[in-house]
């Protein structure tokens, strides 16, 4: 069954069948992979969920450059986990783990990662989602959000009118209690550093 996808601002989910785009290593020159692992600020020994992993293709990057930290590769798509389970059986990985979401192991990551990385989710992310977003986090957790940026001009991605623009992103996070700590721009997309808000 879909996911509650209220408040999401693209209308339909992202198509498994599209997978492919999301193994194109081109990807990596406007969206640097250690660059966005800087900003995720992952320490020693950290637990890390790639939230909407797809094919699990950041995430496996994280976790060959970071041996030290637990790679969670989460998503609520059969499909996509299968891709990523083929990959890690070519290459195998130990810190490294495909989890389905909403599952037992899913329930049992709820407090207790350091770090989330949520990239090229945003805006497919319903309101629903975002609250299990914020209730994976440790007390002292942090949230890294790569979207699409509505405002750089590009030839491919998802249609300007379903991503956000940097303060349109950050008004809906901060409206879902997170509180934005600090930016990034890339050339196609915005990075939004996140912690849960003060209550």
């Amino acid at each position: 069954m879909e996911h509650e996808r209220h408040g999401a601002r693209q209308p339909h989910r992202f198509d498994p069948a599209r997978a492919g785009v999301l193994d194109d290593r081109a990807r990596f020159a406007s969206l640097p992979p250690n660059e966005v692992f800087s900003l995720l600020n992952a320490r020693n020994g950290a637990v890390v969920v790639d939230f909407g992993t797809g094919t699990g293709t950041y995430a496996i990057e994280l976790a060959k450059n970071r041996p030290d930290v637990r790679v969670i590769a989460l998503d609520e798509l059969q499909p996509m986990l299968d891709k990523v389970r083929q990959k890690l059986a070519t290459e195998p990985l130990r810190n490294m783990e495909p989890v389905m979401a909403r599952s037992p192991e899913a329930s049992a990551l709820v407090g207790n990662v350091d770090r989330v990385l949520a990239l090229n989710v945003l805006h497919e992310l319903g309101d629903a989602a975002l609250g299990e977003v914020l209730a994976l986090l440790k007390s002292s957790g942090g949230v890294l959000f790569v979207d699409w940026n509505a405002e750089a001009p590009r030839d491919y991605g998802p249609p300007k009118e379903h991503v956000y623009s940097p303060l349109e992103a950050q008004r809906r996070l901060e409206k879902a209690g997170f509180q934005v700590t600090g930016q990034k721009l890339f050339p196609h997309h915005y990075a939004l550093v996140c912690r849960r808000a003060a209550t």
